[in-house]
């Protein structure tokens, strides 16, 4: 006797047969795909390596794109396609890196590779490889049993980033059950969610970039506290520090080496990086430029010369967990990830800096793959007692208000999804619309940060200025999507936006918003200080000038012109950019603009209470 799996009516085409959910790793070197079958994750092997090269052939020697390692064996730069994902959503003039590439499209959207095949845009090779991995996948599972995928994203992936990987993944009909961000699926392929309760740190070194993130388990929910890192860090780096040391022992300088040499000798030093993760010490024997180099390398001697990368990696876990406001104490676990950390100098340095052996026995090339897999397995099956995720979102998200300050309502490092509302009012009598500027970025100004979106709430009721309640809702879901509304509560009007930008922050970009907010943060205080006194100052210009059209009568010539001097000088005083000197003009107008508001409640209770007798109130 077997047994038949149930499944709800009109749940399953073919009731019997057991669903997919695939987990993918859209690398920007390598991508792969995993999947959970008989409750193991596995990563799906092309060939004799599980690993697929994200490059894709455009050229005149093929009918059609190529995809993975077949396409590396055209010598053809121009049309092989590689690194795509750095393209992603990213504008054109934002694209500084070198590249072999003709680039197509105005700077403000993101460009099209201009190959022998026709203009291709990042979205569409990006759809390419995910169609070789899904077909792949589909090839090694039954008939129609994939369900959807789960594709991870740099943690520091923005809106835009985001939406374009959706997009490249509908275009191939591949359902995204979600995005995940890629050291949180380092971690779930650990079983940290099947671990003690506690914290734990994910080191991803990558060859060309590092991340870090803080996870915290807590009662089945496994939250991202923080996130950090570093796009222009990475292997890459050490093998350039490397490379430099062996022109060094060769006795000769760096900066008189021609740049094909560096890049022969940069590769010769990867080779003896990756030699070194399995043996104590290698001898060397080369030829740089014409001078003999033999020496001998060991782990001792390249620790000391990827110092400069191994500090910075821990410069960043530090700012880490002063995010999250943790000490190195209340880590639990730490986590190795990406190629770089097969190192054992990589591996030591974490371990003392942390004071605990990391968990590194997994292939950390795989590693993010398997972890997406379990997750997609979770929610297509609809696993009630797995893990609940909750990234973070990695910038601080606002609106405009008077003045050109950013009032933030989500904070950088908030657990997505997440939805925040805040209530705002009207700075003019009779206003009867209000712009809503969606901006991103850690500064206090609007001209500091960076733009998302504008729409209009129109048919707000003219009425005094302060008197009108604009409810704005900012709302990310699980996907890091952003959509913003606003309503008028009194009359339920109501107008909203869903905010994904033509192009994404470069990772640069990202950076330098954090290191910005960081280094301005006293300027910045300073700077907010000043504009809002000169904001509530002109709302009490704007007050009393609506006052004195409705009530001028109540005051003589004499007090008039004495309040009106004052008002004078406010606006001068606005005008200086001092906030001393604002203060003081504010400070002299305070008694004047009170004696006329009092003046005004004595006529207003005279009027109410006109024609009434004691004994109406006994």
């Amino acid at each position: 006797m077997s047994l038949l799996q149930i499944s709800e009516p009109n749940q399953s085409k073919n009731p019997h047969q057991h669903r997919f959910a695939l987990g993918i790793d859209l690398g920007t070197t390598h991508s792969l795909v995993g999947v959970v079958r008989s409750g193991r994750a596995d990563v799906l092997a092309f060939g004799d390596s599980p690993l697929l090269p994200s490059v894709v052939y455009y050229g005149e020697q093929a009918d059609k794109p190529i995809v993975g390692k077949a396409a590396l064996a055209f010598d053809d730069p121009a049309n092989t396609i590689i690194s795509t994902k750095r393209f992603m959503g990213r504008a054109k003039s934002d694209i500084k890196f070198s590249h072999p590439y003709a680039l197509a499209g105005d700077d403000a959207t993101m460009p099209t590779f201009v190959t022998a095949q026709g203009e291709k845009s990042p979205v569409e090779t990006s759809a390419h490889i995910l169609a070789h991995l899904y077909n792949h996948a589909k090839a090694a599972l039954p008939q129609d049993s994939i369900a959807g995928a789960v594709i991870t994203v740099p943690a520091y992936f923005d809106d835009a980033q985001r939406q374009a990987t959706k997009d490249a993944a509908a275009s191939v009909g591949l359902d995204v059950l979600r995005l995940l961000n890629e050291p949180t699926a380092a971690a779930i392929a650990y079983g940290l969610d099947k671990a003690a309760e506690g914290v734990y740190l994910v080191y991803d070194l990558g060859g060309g970039t590092f991340d870090v993130s803080v996870l915290k388990l807590s009662d089945g929910v496994f939250e991202v506290l923080a996130t950090g890192g570093n796009s222009a860090l990475g292997g890459d780096d050490i093998d350039r520090l490397l490379a430099n040391w062996l022109i060094k022992i060769a006795g000769l300088n760096p900066a008189d080496i021609d740049s094909s040499e560096k890049s022969r000798l940069a590769r010769l030093a990867k080779n003896y990086k990756q030699t070194l993760s399995g043996s104590p010490s290698i001898s060397i024997s080369e030829t740089i430029a014409g001078a003999p180099l033999h020496t001998t390398l060991d782990n001792d001697v390249l620790r000391e010369i990827c110092e400069p990368v191994i500090r910075r990696t821990l410069q960043t876990c530090e700012q880490v967990l002063l995010d999250a406001r943790l000490t190195l104490e209340e880590i639990r676990d730490v986590v190795l990830v990406g190629g770089s950390t097969r190192m054992p100098v990589i591996q030591k340095s974490v371990q003392e800096f942390f004071n605990k052996e990391p968990l590194c026995s997994l292939n950390p090339d795989e590693v993010v793959a398997l972890g997406a897999a379990r997750v997609a397995d979770q929610l297509i099956n609809k696993n009630q007692n797995g893990l609940l995720l909750l990234d973070v979102t990695p910038l601080s998200l606002g609106l405009e208000t008077m003045g050109g300050l950013v009032e933030v309502i989500i904070p950088r490092n908030t657990p997505i999804p997440i939805t925040r509302r805040q209530t705002f009012t009207t700075h003019s009598d009779g206003q009867t619309g209000m712009i809503i500027h969606v901006v991103q970025g850690e500064r206090d100004t609007v001209a500091d940060c960076r733009s998302l979106a504008k729409f209009t709430l129109h048919d707000i009721p003219p009425m005094k200025a302060g008197l009108a309640r604009i409810e704005v809702t900012f709302s990310i879901d699980a996907n890091g999507q952003l959509s913003v509304s606003a309503k008028e509560t009194t009359t339920g009007t109501q107008s909203q936006i869903d905010v994904s930008p033509s192009y994404g922050l470069s990772d640069e970009q990202q950076e330098a918003l954090l290191k910005a907010g960081f280094a301005h943060a006293n300027e910045d205080k300073q700077k907010r200080m000043l504009i809002e006194a000169q904001v509530e100052a002109e709302r009490e210009i704007l007050a009393l000038d609506s006052a004195l059209a409705e009530f001028g009568t109540l005051l003589s010539d004499d007090d008039t012109h004495a309040l009106q001097a004052h008002m004078a000088q406010v606006k001068t005083a606005i005008a200086s950019n001092d906030k001393p000197t604002l203060d003081s003009a504010v400070a002299n107008l305070k008694p004047l603009s009170d004696r006329f508001a009092a003046i005004i409640m004595n006529q207003n209770v005279k009027q109410a209470l006109a024609g009434t007798k004691t004994s109406d109130w006994s």
